[in-house]
């Protein structure tokens, strides 16, 4: 008997084109899901007859009192390496094996850049008005060349995010807790003396810091009305690291410029949230690791996750 596996959150309806399952299609069934499920009960429901499931990122949490519902999984596979969603000892306990995919940091760079240079240069107001037959140019750019980017956090993604703005002829410094001299030095970019210092000096603000105990909640009220009025703030890493009650704010007030969100509290985006209608806000709907090269790599490297585990020799395993 073939075996049921779960593509979730297919929102674009590729998952099974955009690699080759070929190799495991005589053993496995795919059913992608275009729509998000939402509740743990829903879940449980739509999945209890599948014995594999693929997950993107961490949209779906995968808890202990998910996982003792499923008694026929047996292959989780989650896109990328990293994974703080999942009960990896109740997943043990099941006989649930866990595993990842490779993933790379060049489309979350990609997206930083394409929310701050909207945002600097009014992209999506002027095509509004356009398309529109509205005004012939009613907004004032904001430059880049010559102002300071401050980036919190300087691992993989903010240090690309960083040589892009050197790039442009900013002036880039970085900040974050563990973050040395000798390694902002490597990037070629100034360490700020602390993290007020850079947020009170910096004209456009970048977040690039992995979700912990630690960072949650970083850019409070107290952090946010540190910004100049004229800054702009950027946010494609994790939406807990801001307070998004402050954030909506600080925007509603109009004491920042305006910021770029690409992630949210709770994902997919309610169609009542209050970020849906902010003013001063460019969004989009979680689309930093979302391109074709990320998808391939996605994809294909859950088939071969499958294969492997079917060949009872499981690679790429989390937990």
């Amino acid at each position: 008997m073939r075996l049921r596996c779960a593509v979730l959150d297919d929102f674009q309806g590729v998952a099974t084109t955009v690699a080759d399952w070929s190799p495991v299609q005589e053993r496995v069934e795919v059913v992608s899901f275009a729509e998000h499920i939402a509740t743990e009960d829903e879940l449980a429901l739509a999945l209890e007859d599948f014995d594999i499931v693929v997950t993107l990122r961490e949209r779906v949490p995968f808890p202990a009192s998910l996982l003792d519902r499923l008694p026929r999984l047996k292959l989780l596979i989650a896109s990328g390496m990293r994974n703080s969603v999942i009960d990896y000892a109740a997943a043990e306990r099941n006989g649930v094996t866990v595993c990842g995919t490779g993933s790379t940091s060049t489309p979350p760079v990609e997206l930083t850049w394409a929310l701050l240079l909207g945002l600097a240069r009014g992209i999506v107001t002027e095509n509004d008005a356009l398309r529109a037959n509205g005004p012939w140019q009613s907004t004032v750019g904001a430059d880049l060349h010559g102002r300071r980017l401050g980036l919190l956090g300087l691992g993989k993604i903010g240090s690309r995010v960083a040589r892009v703005g050197l790039a442009f002829g900013m002036e880039v410094v970085a900040w974050s807790r563990n973050l040395t001299e000798e390694r902002a030095d490597e990037v070629g970019v100034q360490l700020a003396g602390s993290q007020e210092e850079l947020l009170a000096t910096s004209d456009f603000v970048s977040l690039h810091l992995v979700l912990s105990d630690r960072t949650r909640g970083l850019l409070g009220a107290p952090e946010l009305a540190l910004l100049k009025p004229t800054a702009y703030l950027v946010n494609t890493s994790r939406a807990a690291l801001v307070d998004q009650d402050a954030l909506l704010a600080v925007l509603h007030e109009g004491r920042i410029a305006g910021a770029g969100v690409d992630v949210f509290d709770v994902e997919p985006l309610p169609a009542d949230h209050p970020l849906r209608t902010a003013p001063r806000l460019l969004a989009t709907p979680h689309l930093g690791y979302v391109s074709q090269n990320n998808y391939r790599t996605y994809y294909g490297q859950a088939v071969e996750d499958i294969e492997a585990f079917l060949a009872g020799e499981p690679v790429r395993r989390l937990g």
